[in-house]
Formats: C-alpha cells, sequence, structure tokens
C-alpha cells in the first residue's frame, strides 16, 4: 500500500503519536514465508511478521494483511497516519515561515483546528 509519505522524520513523530513503537536504520523485514524487504522503519509484531516503510520516491507501507497484528484496522492505520503525518508537516511548514501556534483544537470527529500568527518586528531607521 503507498502512503503520501516523504520526510522521514515527521513519519518517526507521527507513529510516536500513534503508540507504534518503531525502529530505524536499514533494516531487512521478515515477511511471511521467509521473504525480506529492506526498510527504513519497522513495527515489529508478536506473531514474526512485522510491518515496515521503504522508500520508492515516498514512504510505502510494506505489510502482509493476514499477518496484521495492531490495535485498528489496517484502513483505520492509514486514516490516522495520514492526519497526523499532515498535521506535522503543516506545524513543521509553519515554523519555517516564522508562525507560530497560537490555538489548537481538537474536535470530537478526530478533526484539529490550528490557528497560527506571525507577528513582524518593527525596525526604525
Amino acid at each position: 500500500m503507498k502512503t503520501q509519505i516523504h520526510d522521514l522524520d515527521i513519519l518517526k513523530k507521527t507513529l510516536s503519536d500513534l503508540h507504534l513503537d518503531w525502529k530505524e536504520a536499514c533494516n531487512t523485514l521478515r515477511g511471511f514465508q521467509g521473504e525480506t524487504h529492506v526498510v527504513d522503519l519497522v513495527i515489529e509484531q508478536h506473531n514474526g511478521t512485522d510491518i515496515g516503510f521503504a522508500w520508492n520516491g515516498q514512504y510505502e507501507l510494506v505489510v502482509d494483511l493476514q499477518f496484521w497484528q495492531q490495535p485498528w484496522s489496517i484502513e483505520a492505520l492509514i486514516d490516522r497516519l495520514s492526519q497526523r503525518y499532515a498535521y506535522h508537516s503543516i506545524i513543521k511548514e509553519t515554523q519555517k515561515q516564522n508562525f507560530k501556534v497560537c490555538h489548537e483544537e481538537n474536535s470530537l470527529d478526530g478533526s484539529v483546528c490550528l490557528v497560527v500568527q506571525r507577528w513582524a518586528r518593527c525596525v526604525t531607521c
């Protein structure tokens, strides 16, 4: 399954926000019947068939759905991952442009409302 994830640091923050333990480095992902994939991040599962993220122009989720052993369905994980990744992407981009978050509101439906502002310095000549 492909995701729209390009920034490894934001991906790490996102997985941590979702309370998913991940390991970094160039790892070999253990798959079904000894199949292996080289991935950048691994989420280990108790059944020995792990989940990973591999770079292929963007980060691709590598998983064998037969052995999915997470607290959410794959669809729910992708939804949560996408939302939280977007949140961190917005925060990173606003900080680059010298904006600060002045208000954040989390709604019951899971959406997040952010209010950002930037103050210009008054310079006298």
